[in-house]
């Protein structure tokens, strides 16, 4: 028997979700991105009292790895890896595309893009099948009426997330398919719980975000 704590901070709305097995005991969601990282360790403290359960039950913790907001992902890993070194269980970590893919893959009928919003005309994205076998990696995409045209010619995409919005409004292709469902930590759940099967783990010291771009700071200037 599994009980994974599973940490999602990477876009707007942050959540967490405990689940034994593939049971989910309870979910908690938070839209407001102020003051996060408190949140998060009081949520993570209720939520395991709610379900009269300790810190020391947990058998692993999964987070949702990137790509998304910097602080976000640094949030959300740094607590994941806190707990698990003061635990020492297994951390595993989950791509926030997949976890995308994953709510969306009953409304698809052949292959599924998530897009994160990356501001300007700039997405993060990647393919999967129904299967959520990775088609197409994770990658920075400036998108345009030709974006995925060789795909769609032969293929239908279910497109979802923030950055979808976009694309929406350059492509008219009859291939073309697009969801507003959103993502949380239950979804993440899932996928924790077969990675812990699997003993897939990430290791504790050198894991680090997904952050595909590297986050840049202009200098001021004098």
């Amino acid at each position: 028997m599994s009980l994974i704590l599973n940490i999602d901070t990477a876009l707007e709305t942050a959540s967490v979700c405990l689940a034994k097995d593939e049971e989910i005991l309870q979910l908690t969601v938070n839209e407001n991105r102020n003051g996060r990282a408190a949140w998060l360790h009081n949520a993570v403290a209720d939520m395991l009292q709610n379900n009269n359960c300790s810190t020391n039950d947990l058998t692993a913790v999964a987070v949702s790895i990137g790509p998304g907001s910097y602080t976000g992902l640094r949030v959300g890993l740094a607590a994941a890896k806190g707990f698990c070194f003061a635990l020492d269980i297994p951390l595993i970590t989950v791509s926030t595309l997949q976890i995308m893919a994953y709510a969306v893959k009953e409304e698809a009928t052949d292959l599924i893009c998530p897009m994160i919003d990356a501001r300007r005309m700039e997405v993060f994205a990647a393919v999967y099948d129904k299967l959520l076998q990775e088609k197409i990696a994770a990658h920075a995409l400036i998108v345009d009426e030709d974006s995925f045209s060789d795909l769609l010619s032969s293929s239908s995409i279910l497109f979802c997330g923030n950055g979808s919005k976009k694309l929406q409004a350059l492509i008219k292709n009859k291939n073309a398919g697009f969801c507003d469902r959103t993502h949380n930590a239950s979804h993440l759940a899932y996928l924790s719980y077969n990675c812990f099967r699997n003993k897939e783990f990430a290791d504790l010291a050198y894991t680090e975000p997904l952050y595909i771009k590297e986050f840049y700071s202009p200098t001021r200037k004098a």
